[in-house]
């Protein structure tokens, strides 16, 4: 079994569901509101435990009530859970509204992931024994994320960084990396291309690699992704298509099915197909970590295609 370890957040997610967004100045009526665990890291640390790899998540929680459900609900899903340390300070929150298609606004108050410092890797940098690949986001102090970085490339470790939300990546940074994951929106933001036309994907991506990265791996939603490297390589796969109920975690399920597949041996291609049937799996569901399917469930979807 792949051993990954996950550097990032942990939140619990407030989910109001609403007719339509509001714009600002206005307020509009709550259908419904639930909460379910989510956050980047612990959502894409789901996700690739449930896709059939050996996870553990270093991160933090506050010592609030919050604290305990997301330690629970992580573990529940099959997350190794030695190295997130508990904060005197509240768990991380994430506000989301959701429309009726499917569509999100999220407000995010950081709590304890903030508190997570790179002084914490130190006892966490144990977890990269037999490692094969690590797996960061930007929902934790940046010093932090680029100190783990620095310790999985000294072990020759695979890693893969999803900028989100995004913020600018030193040139520096840039070489540390194995494969960037991005969405249309974070591309544009990294690169300054407006990412909207096949034309305009490739330059984005290339802007990226230009930069220092190895590959990218551009997600477009109900356009599919491309991957490209700077081999010259590029490979697009669509999407399967599905009723969206909710894209919460629609690229968290992606990353951490595709990590899990990939560095499991799976050829490329076969690590895009198996993570954009897990992504379309999770959009037909509510909720982050609830809506994340597994391993059987996505070899299933992928086999009733055929």
């Amino acid at each position: 079994m792949t051993k990954l370890l996950v550097v990032g957040s942990i939140n619990m997610d407030i989910v109001t569901h609403v007719t339509k967004l509001p714009v600002p100045g206005e307020t509009v009526k709550g259908l419904s509101t639930a909460y379910f665990p989510g956050g980047k890291g612990a959502n894409q640390a789901v996700a690739a435990a449930m896709a059939g790899a050996d996870v553990t998540l270093a991160g933090a929680v506050g010592e609030d009530a919050y604290g305990p459900k997301l330690i629970e609900s992580l573990e529940a899903k099959g997350v190794h859970t030695n190295y997130v340390l508990k904060k005197s300070t509240g768990s991380g929150i994430a506000y989301i509204n959701v429309d009726d298609g499917a569509e999100n606004h999220i407000i995010l108050s950081e709590g304890a992931n903030g508190q997570f410092t790179a002084n914490d890797l130190i006892e966490a940098s144990q977890a990269l024994e037999g490692v094969r690949g690590m797996l960061l986001q930007n929902e934790i102090p940046w010093e932090t994320t680029v100190q783990a970085m620095k310790e999985a490339r000294q072990r020759g470790v695979f890693i893969c960084y999803n900028p989100a939300p995004v913020a600018p990546v030193p040139k520096d940074v840039w070489t540390l990396i194995d494969l960037v994951v991005v969405n249309e929106s974070e591309a544009e933001q990294l690169t300054g291309v407006p990412v909207e036309q096949d034309e305009s994907y490739k330059q984005a991506i290339d802007a990226i690699i230009e930069q220092g990265a190895t590959a990218v791996l551009l997600t477009l939603g109900e356009k599919g992704c491309i991957y490209a490297n700077r081999e010259g390589m590029m490979v697009n796969q669509p999407a399967y298509r599905v009723k969206a109920v909710d894209t919460t975690a629609a690229g968290d399920t992606f990353i951490g099915s595709f990590m899990a597949s990939y560095l499991d041996g799976r050829s490329l291609e076969d690590s895009l197909q198996f993570a954009s049937a897990a992504s379309a799996i999770a959009v037909s569901r509510a909720g982050a970590q609830a809506s994340i399917p597994s391993r059987e469930e996505i070899e299933n979807f992928l086999n009733n295609l055929s």
